[in-house]
């Protein structure tokens, strides 16, 4: 678990958006501490209202760079002008609201808290269906945070997920350290029988997102579990398989529990299946072990997979975990990687949201976003924000069709049709 520390710059919409971000954060095991110094990651939700605001959140920016061992910048200057704080040299990730507190976890697995308790989050249900997990990576502390498996029976998640849906949720969050493997601690691969089920026998307008499943988990039920996805509309064509690494050596040293022919395979039946898709993946820089060639070749699967949604992540040692013992990269190593990474994701991402201008998607108003916008999801998860939504009684929950129009790299504006 990271020890984290965020400040919030600008106006009331940017103060909601960094609560929902230390709420998911505390979600996942993380906690607060009083300053940078004291932590593990900085977050600087940044404003950009007027030109000397703009000096101030780079000279900030700066400041926070030097005090802490790792900076996400993200807000509205972050998304409009995020050159500029690369411009400046500060060294951080800058990103999207939604995507900080995946980037915090260091590639580990998400760590809900006690029990497995669905959670009703305005329009958004978030439903556990395990806890646990199956691995045995190096460098992941969640292992002794959740230990082995345990899952429900699907009769049990199934009546969890009716409830939420009856409570007005209109998107289902799947969640679990590995959701892959649920079902595994009986001998069974329930997943694509408990989706399967979700859409079929509960009634309503909603939509399915599946959360986290390791390729290890995945690879076995992969054309099962593709042949789900295209039968429901309600499932967002959505899934996220961490690889870590485009290398075996790696993947070998971090103890992961598959290898990247088994990650393009699963990659490649779900584009065998489904056309308007997102895949999401999680790639760890810098890892003990990790020679310039190895780095190499993650790049090269980046490029070659081309994943839509990418969570990249230095390598930062955890107490008590193996890899902690190993001899670590320079700080300089594991930045430049980063940033050679992290430039050709938003050069990926960017490119994703290119290829929609013009098209009508079917979406779903998730959540108010800044000043008077909707984040909407579409399809496949990614995200469209609507403009004037309460001049145009959009609401959250409603389902809509909207045309694509422009796109700021990680994400697109869209109207209504």
């Amino acid at each position: 678990m990271a020890r984290y520390h965020i400040e919030t710059y600008g106006c009331t919409s940017n103060r909601g958006e960094s609560r929902q971000i230390e709420s998911a954060l505390r979600d996942a095991g993380h906690y607060p501490v009083d300053g940078p110094e004291e932590a593990d990651v900085a977050i600087m939700n940044t404003c950009t209202v007027v030109e000397k605001t703009e000096r101030n959140m780079l000279r900030r920016a700066k400041e926070l760079e030097s005090e802490t061992a790792d900076l996400i910048v993200t807000g509205c200057m972050a998304l409009a002008q995020g050159e500029e704080f690369r411009e400046e040299g500060v060294d951080a990730q800058i990103l999207h609201w939604d995507d900080v507190p995946a980037a915090v976890t260091n590639g580990e697995c998400p760590t809900p808290g006690p029990g497995t308790e669905p959670v009703l989050d305005g329009v958004v249900g978030i439903l556990p269906i395990a806890r646990g997990c199956l691995s045995n990576c190096s460098y992941c502390i969640t292992k002794f945070a959740t230990g082995r498996v345990d899952s429900p029976p699907v009769e049990e998640n199934l009546r969890k997920a009716r409830a939420l849906v009856h409570a007005g949720a209109k998107e289902l969050r799947i969640t679990g350290q590995d959701t892959g493997v649920y079902g595994w601690d009986e001998g069974e691969r329930k997943l694509p029988e408990l989706l399967d089920r979700i859409c079929t026998e509960i009634d309503g307008d909603f939509r399915v997102r599946v959360g986290m499943a390791n390729p290890g988990g995945v690879h076995g039920i992969r054309a099962e579990l593709a042949d789900v996805f295209d039968r429901h509309e309600k499932l967002y064509n959505f899934i996220h398989l961490p690889v870590q690494s485009g290398s075996d050596t790696v993947l070998e040293d971090m103890r992961r529990q598959h290898r990247v022919e088994g990650f393009t395979e699963i990659v490649e039946t779900f584009a065998e299946r489904l056309d308007h898709w997102t895949l999401s993946t999680d790639f760890i820089v810098g890892f003990p072990t990790e020679t310039e060639a190895d780095h190499a070749q993650s790049m090269a699967l980046f490029r070659e997979v081309r994943p839509e949604k990418v969570n990249v992540t230095r390598f930062s040692k955890r107490p008590g975990t193996d890899a902690a013992d190993l001899k670590g990269l320079g700080g300089t190593t594991k930045k430049e990687r980063s940033k050679e990474m992290s430039e050709l994701k938003m050069d990926v991402v960017a490119d994703a949201y290119e290829s929609m201008i013009g098209e009508t998607h079917r979406v779903l108003a998730v959540r108010e976003g800044t000043g008077d916008s909707m984040k909407c999801r579409d399809e496949a998860y990614r995200q469209i924000i609507v403009r004037n939504a309460a001049e145009r009684g959009i609401e959250p929950g409603d389902f809509l069709d909207v045309e694509v129009t422009s796109h700021q790299t990680v994400y697109a504006f869209g109207d209504p049709v």
